[in-house]
């Protein structure tokens, strides 16, 4: 069983849950940028929620079965079709050999998911099927999708589901893709070099997304933050954001020479040289990640013990996904 691509898509890869416990010799963990949404997509064609789905970027792939299939297409609000009729999203979808599944323009947010019963069927590398591009890893050929490509898709035994019996996921706990949104951050490790005032423009300022946004990291603009003077340390840059080099944490906020601040997303580098003035939670990880261009961005200051109570709220709507 297989999906034929016609068309790849802007940036279309295999992703699933991710890569861990390679972070320390640079590998990173990957996987899908908005895990909810790909582990709903699952949910509905049940599938687990570790398998493979596709990760479709702004512009969708154009691809046919070569068997009867059930999909589900999750996460930004994009028209659907199936044999050039609108379909739904968030439901489940039944294929018949032969049909070809393509998409329209987003309406909103950056990603979507094309779940299919039985997970795509991609060898595991160092433990994951996800595609990490940068490293040549994983996923179909460690690439994203060409016209031409068959990706293999496995038989329904052989994925555990764990699965709602859903057709469609409820409308009150479908994400939301919002123009303008909180993400809560907790400061540091390096938020001392900013002065009080640069520490006040990061926590105060609507923070516009720009183009520049990734599977690596995403670039916001707005005023400039203020830096303590300083001596350049031996072996760091003289940037006054430089420092030596240091790990870094998924959801890192990074601000070279001051401007831009950088949030590093699932196939950001594990470490460099770059001052972490602070980090995202990772109960908001999905939010930065639906996040389009122009999206305004509030970066809200939160202590660990709310962090930890947000990822526990986060858990219990995985439960109700899942049961």
């Amino acid at each position: 069983m297989a999906f034929d691509i016609l068309e790849p898509g802007l940036a279309t890869s295999v992703q699933d849950r991710g890569r861990f416990g390679y972070y320390n010799v640079g590998i990173p963990q990957g996987g899908a940028m908005d895990q909810l949404s790909a582990s709903m997509a699952n949910a509905l064609v049940g599938n687990s929620a570790g398998d493979a789905v596709l990760e479709c970027a702004y512009l969708g792939p154009r691809f046919t079965t070569d068997t009867d299939a059930v999909i589900a297409v999750a996460g930004a609000p994009v028209q659907v079709k199936v044999n050039g009729q609108t379909a739904d999203q968030w439901t489940r979808l039944s294929l018949a050999a032969g049909d070809e599944v393509s998409f329209g323009m987003l309406s909103g947010g950056t990603r979507y998911y094309v779940a299919v019963q039985g997970g795509i069927d991609v060898p595991e590398v160092l433990g994951s099927r996800s595609t990490y591009t940068l490293g040549a890893l994983g996923g179909f050929q460690g690439r994203t999708l060409k016209a031409g490509d068959t990706v293999p898709v496995g038989t329904t035994s052989g994925s555990s589901s764990s699965g709602p019996a859903w057709e469609a996921v409820p409308e009150d706990l479908r994400p939301v893709y919002a123009r303008e949104v909180t993400v809560r951050i907790l400061p540091g490790l390096y938020d001392h070099r900013l002065t009080a005032e640069g520490m006040e423009t990061l926590v105060s300022t609507a923070w516009k997304l720009t183009p520049v946004a990734d599977r690596t990291g995403l670039r916001y603009a707005g005023p400039d933050l203020e830096w303590k003077p300083r001596t350049q340390p031996f072996g760091a840059g003289s940037d006054p954001s430089n420092i030596v080099d240091a790990g870094y944490a998924i959801g890192s906020i990074q601000v070279p020479g001051g401007k831009e601040p950088i949030v590093l997303h699932r196939d950001a580098v594990s470490g460099g040289g770059y001052a972490m003035v602070a980090t995202v939670i990772s109960a908001d990880m999905d939010v930065v990640a639906r996040s389009a261009p122009g999206t305004l961005t509030h970066f809200e200051p939160v202590t660990m013990e709310q962090a930890l109570a947000a990822r526990a709220d986060a858990a219990r709507v995985r439960r109700a996904v899942w049961g």
